[in-house]
């Protein structure tokens, strides 16, 4: 068990675990607020959160870079359409 000031790992854990946080995007606090909503929630020790791989990495970059943009991929959605279309 993890306790506060209990072990000298402790430090490299919470920065390596906020790092991960971080590459989930997501705060140490955001992490805290969703794990009690799933315990209040299912009655029971929720949670496996993955750091996206690459490829989600750069779809959630693009997505976040054309909402700073206000732009989008297509034109319309036809062109959408013939794109998921291939």
């Amino acid at each position: 068990m993890l306790r506060a000031g209990g072990s000298d790992r402790m430090p490299v854990a919470k920065a390596e675990g906020i790092a991960a946080l971080e590459a989930m995007g997501l705060t140490a606090a955001d992490a805290v607020r969703l794990l009690f909503h799933r315990i209040v929630t299912d009655q029971a020790f929720p949670l496996e959160l993955k750091v996206p791989n690459a490829a989600t990495r750069a779809a959630m970059a693009e997505a976040e870079a054309m909402l700073a943009e206000r732009r989008t991929r297509f034109a319309d959605g036809e062109a959408l359409v013939a794109d998921l279309d291939g």
